[in-house]
C-alpha cells in the first residue's frame, strides 16, 4: 500500500453502511448542481444587465450599473465555490483515503484564495459605487437615477 492509499478501503460506510454512503455521493452530486445553477444563474443575469447598461445607458450611469452587475455576479460566485466546498468535504469525508484529504485541502485553499480576493475586490466596487452616490447626492437629500 503507496501512501496515497492510506486510509483506502473497507469502512463502515463502504461495507454495512454502503447505502449510506452512495446516498451522501448524490447529495454531493446534487450540491454540485446547484452550485454550478448558481454560478450560471450568476452569468446570464450579469449578462443581461451589462448588456442593458451598454444599449441604453450613458457616461457614469453605465459605468455605475455595470459595476453594480459586477458586485451581484461576485456574490453568486462566492456562494457558488461555498458550495463545492461543502460537496467536496462530503465526497472527501467518503473516501477516507490520504490523496483525497490533500486534494481537498488544496481545493479549499484555492477557493478560499479565489473568496479573499473577490470579496476585497466587491468591496473596493462597493465603496466606490457609495462614493459615486455621495456626489450625485443633491442638497436636498434626494438622489439622482
Amino acid at each position: 500500500m503507496s501512501f496515497w492509499e492510506i486510509g483506502a478501503g473497507e469502512s463502515l460506510l463502504h461495507g454495512e453502511l454502503a447505502w449510506l454512503g452512495a446516498a451522501m455521493e448524490w447529495v454531493s452530486a446534487a450540491i454540485d448542481v446547484l452550485a454550478i445553477l448558481l454560478l450560471l444563474i450568476g452569468a446570464l443575469r450579469f449578462t443581461l444587465g451589462v448588456l442593458r447598461a451598454e444599449l441604453f445607458l450613458e457616461g457614469p450611469d453605465r459605468v455605475r450599473r455595470t459595476n453594480r452587475g459586477r458586485i451581484e455576479l461576485g456574490r453568486y460566485i462566492l456562494a457558488g465555490l461555498e458550495l463545492l466546498i461543502v460537496s467536496d468535504i462530503i465526497h472527501s469525508a467518503l473516501s477516507f483515503a490520504i490523496s483525497d484529504v490533500i486534494y481537498l485541502g488544496l481545493l479549499v485553499l484555492v477557493r478560499s484564495l479565489i473568496s479573499y480576493f473577490l470579496d476585497r475586490e466587491l468591496g473596493q466596487l462597493r465603496q466606490e459605487l457609495s462614493e459615486d452616490m455621495s456626489v450625485d447626492k443633491p442638497e436636498d437629500g434626494s438622489f439622482r437615477r
